[in-house]
């Protein structure tokens, strides 16, 4: 296993294990701040149930957010007059709180999967918007010369200018957004949910359990670095040359 790979590993183990040393030596109660070790044991079967609900739900609205937002992106790029008239709009619900706009969807959509994947794609919709954007626009002026000048069409000054381009600008918004996913996704369950991490939340912080509550809120950790790091895997695969320049 690489040295990057064993690092994180090594930090976690040794995080996990002054905490366990800190709250047994000052013998903290365990209602307050239970040990690693308790967490563990009080690990249920159904918190995998709740795990893959989340992650099902935040997946869905992570790519329906990254899908639309690209698209988004590329009428702004096409259109200023697009891009003036509806960016504040995408700025809007970018500052609206989202635990304001999670009762409206349970409410529109009901308490079943919709609500959450609207809830994730709200929350990932703009750091992918913006960054595509800029992007797309991220090329020099010297490179459009030279495209005008070997008068290549719109479509391979998009397809080979562009894009390549963008794609750093885009993986790096996925990789923000890809976390933000399991976030909008709990916060939906929050509000109307009989099922996935957020309703373990709820009902464990509801009956004073913090054994169940820390190992939810470790599980929603979990799959935030999962996702964050099967993007950063893609990245590198796609975004081959970054690699390169670096060395």
């Amino acid at each position: 296993m690489k040295i990057s790979t064993m690092t994180p590993i090594l930090f976690m183990i040794a995080t996990l294990a002054l905490w366990e040393i800190v709250v047994r030596l000052a013998h903290v109660p365990a209602y307050l701040l239970p040990p690693p070790s308790a967490i563990i044991k009080s690990v249920e079967q159904s918190l995998l149930e709740h795990l893959l609900v989340t992650f099902a739900e935040a997946l869905a609205g992570f790519a329906l957010a990254s899908i639309t937002a690209y698209g988004a992106a590329l009428l702004f790029v096409r259109s200023s007059t697009l891009e003036r008239g509806l960016f504040p709009i995408a700025i809007a619900l970018k500052t609206t709180p989202l635990v304001a706009i999670a009762p409206l969807l349970v409410l529109w959509m009901g308490t079943g999967w919709w609500s959450k994947i609207t809830a994730a794609a709200l929350i990932c919709f703009f750091p992918v918007l913006v960054n595509t954007v800029k992007g797309l626009k991220a090329a020099d002026a010297e490179c459009y010369e030279l495209f005008r000048s070997l008068h290549a069409s719109r479509w391979q000054e998009f397809r080979k200018l562009r894009i390549p381009y963008c794609l750093p600008y885009l993986f790096s918004a996925l990789k923000i957004s890809s976390s933000l996913a399991i976030v909008g996704a709990i916060v939906g369950e929050f509000v109307g949910a009989t099922r996935g991490l957020g309703y373990l939340i709820t009902v464990s912080s509801a009956h004073l359990d913090p054994d169940v509550l820390l190992s939810a809120i470790f599980a929603s950790a979990l799959l935030g670095i999962i996702l964050f790091q099967a993007i950063g895997f893609i990245e590198r695969r796609v975004v081959f040359w970054q690699k390169l320049d670096a060395e």
